[in-house]
């Protein structure tokens, strides 16, 4: 590896890393450079297990064995810094020793994502990293193959998405969904049954939707509090709910998510 010892967190080889708490910065950091943050040294393999290609790594020193081991190409540089330097230099607490700058792979087409799954979680303007790492877990833990994303949903790849998903936005084949004017057909093109998630007069219970045994399901999630758009609703075959007690309406959408994968899930 290349190690490069840096003593100031104004040292322009740690560009990448600089001010990461601020979301305006890091919206043109990431996305507009091609590199997303990857954030602990279990998080970092699963995201080379999945072919993707570090730009550089931070680590604390106590940390370089776990990063020696992770990354053997010698032409990443390997930047090894003080927890005081960490902390400046990212605004918080690097509690887990390690970050690495990674460059963004190009993003398959949602036919190609979806050619093979029987059960693809789509999610629809959902803002909340945290939600979209939750979600993310959910899939990987519960059997989906696959997820697709709305253009305006939270970007996985965001350090927080990736945390709260522990790597497993590296597991879970994903990639952006075009308009619902296009991503229907799309759907319905691989044979899949759109099934809405969200409260409506005259929806199907999930257990009973679930008998109804679809071959392959696209279940729909959409935005805290306003939930799926007119489109995605008609844009669905079924609309689905979770059957609720207590006088409780609803569940936070990362928890609905998992409710609902364990129900789908192949037996």
């Amino acid at each position: 590896m290349g190690i490069e010892r840096i003593a100031t967190a104004d040292d322009p080889r740690l560009a990448d890393y600089r001010d990461l708490t601020d979301v305006a910065l890091r919206r043109v950091l990431e996305p507009a450079g091609g590199l997303y943050i990857a954030e602990s040294a279990k998080v970092i393999a699963r995201a080379l297990a999945a072919g993707h290609r570090p730009r550089s790594v931070l680590v604390q020193e106590k940390w370089l064995p776990d990063v020696e081991a992770l990354v053997t190409d010698a032409a990443v540089p390997v930047f090894v810094v003080t927890a005081e330097v960490a902390e400046s230099l990212t605004g918080y607490a690097v509690h887990r020793g390690a970050l690495a700058a990674m460059h963004r792979p190009a993003l398959p087409s949602a036919a190609d994502v979806v050619r093979d799954a029987r059960l693809v979680v789509v999610l629809e303007d959902i803002v909340d990293h945290t939600n979209v790492g939750a979600i993310f877990r959910a899939a990987a833990g519960l059997g989906a193959d696959a997820v697709l994303v709305s253009a305006r949903c939270a970007d996985p790849l965001y350090r927080r998405s990736v945390r709260v998903s522990m790597g497993t936005v590296f597991q879970v084949p994903w990639t952006r969904l075009p308009e619902w004017s296009e991503a229907r057909g799309i759907l319905h093109g691989a044979s899949f049954h759109l099934a809405a998630l969200a409260l409506s007069d005259g929806a199907v219970a999930l257990d009973a939707f679930r008998a109804a045994e679809h071959p392959r399901v696209a279940l729909l999630l959409g935005a805290e509090g306003d939930g799926l758009s007119r489109a995605a609703l008609a844009a669905a075959d079924s609309v689905v709910t979770i059957p609720m007690a207590g006088g409780v309406d609803s569940l936070n959408v990362a928890a609905a998510s998992a409710v609902a994968l364990w129900e789908l899930r192949a037996r």
